[in-house]
């Protein structure tokens, strides 16, 4: 489901999912804090794992009697900086620059010691290079997932999507909730997300939510990079920890595919 964002986001919290009110189905609070200069901000909860991910500004986590600065000029050409703490873990951010943070949140029983994120320790992958003539070539970055956290009940990572190029391609699945947000390099940028049979057009801003066993391919205009963080609640019992192929489509997997117009 598209859930638009016609408007930039106040300055607070700005709620986008809730585990215990709208699109409840992800099993997951997902917002973001808009911060201006000078302006500090406290997040705990009792019951809730929760990662604060740097989408742009200058920041400074405070946790656990520890400080860190963060600065990122461009979600597009740096990797992020993240803290991931348990539950009954204050965080304050304050901002040392107008900031925008992503906030991802999760019921989970277990305690864990708080990790700080640096861009050097994300793992970045090119996920459909020298496949299919390059037209779904992107940046794939991985915060933390089943194997790096498996205390966790949550992944985090994000996506570059080239101008004119699809990512999430070919077609997968999971049985997985998922959670998209979007920005793009240009603020009239747009792309497409595809939801099994259904498409719907994506903007600067804007928020997909993935219910389990869809897939979820996705394109973004030509002339405009599509940024995505994308975020997974794993099932008890059943973490994600990999794509379900469609099978039609992974014959594009071969290198030695031949495309139309070839022969």
């Amino acid at each position: 489901m598209l859930i638009e964002r016609e408007n930039e986001f106040e300055l607070g919290y700005n709620k986008i999912t809730e585990l215990d009110g709208k699109y409840s189905t992800m099993l997951m609070d997902v917002g973001v804090l808009s911060l201006e200069a000078d302006q500090n901000f406290k997040l705990k909860s009792d019951e809730k794992e929760m990662a604060l991910l740097l989408i742009n500004g200058e920041i400074i986590y405070k946790w656990e009697g520890k400080e860190e600065k963060a600065e990122r000029e461009s979600c597009f050409d740096e990797e992020p900086w993240v803290l991931h703490v348990s539950k009954g873990v204050e965080v304050e951010v304050e901002a040392l620059s107008q900031s925008e943070v992503l906030i991802q949140k999760t019921r989970n029983d277990r305690d864990f010691d708080s990790v700080f994120y640096k861009p050097e320790d994300c793992r970045v992958d090119m996920f459909g290079d020298g496949l299919m003539n390059n037209t779904a070539t992107r940046k794939v970055r991985t915060v933390f997932d089943y194997e790096t956290a498996p205390y966790s009940n949550m992944v985090m990572g994000e996506s570059i999507t080239y101008p004119g190029k699809w990512s999430s391609f070919p077609p997968h699945s999971h049985a997985q909730p998922e959670v998209y947000y979007y920005r793009f390099n240009k603020p009239q940028g747009f792309g497409a997300a595809f939801l099994d049979d259904d498409v719907v057009r994506v903007t600067h801003n804007d928020t997909v939510t993935i219910p389990g066993g869809l897939s979820h391919p996705q394109t973004s205009a030509p002339g405009y990079a599509m940024y995505i963080c994308w975020m997974i609640r794993h099932l008890e019992s059943n973490p994600w920890t990999d794509r379900i192929d469609i099978p039609e489509h992974t014959w594009l997997y071969d290198k030695d595919a031949k495309i139309w117009p070839e022969k």
